[in-house]
């Protein structure tokens, strides 16, 4: 049997902990980018938001190819912030930032299906 833990931390606890740290990592990407290198806001909101995607996507593969079955509530945990900003956010399908949030939606599914898909295949090879 497959192990649900991952450096010792259960998979919905360390998605929960990708959700935090990918949040204020792209608050940090935005700002520097905004602030430091002197990017455009929109620009640099744009390269935040598409770094944020990604996290979340690697850490959906990892997360679900350690504990496949989690498939079914890593991509929820990790896109919590998303999901809050699309209820509670009043312009949020008006403006660009749908896009992004949808991109890295798509991502951490993606990334779930594969990495769920990668640790069953273990799974079997190990047994």
């Amino acid at each position: 049997m497959k192990n649900k833990y991952l450096f010792g931390i259960p998979s919905w606890v360390s998605s929960i902990l990708v959700a935090i740290v990918s949040l204020i990592l792209l608050i940090i990407f935005s700002s520097v980018l905004n602030s430091v290198i002197g990017i455009e806001k929109n620009i640099s909101e744009g390269i935040s938001y598409i770094i944020y995607g990604l996290i979340i996507g690697f850490a959906c593969f990892f997360i679900c190819k350690n504990d496949p079955k989690s498939i079914w509530y890593i991509p929820l945990l990790i896109n919590v912030g998303g999901i809050i900003a699309a209820i509670a956010e009043p312009s949020f399908w008006i403006t660009p930032l749908w896009i992004y949030i949808s991109v890295g939606w798509i991502l951490s599914l993606i990334g779930s299906i594969i990495g769920s898909i990668a640790g069953k295949r273990t799974a079997v090879k190990i047994i």
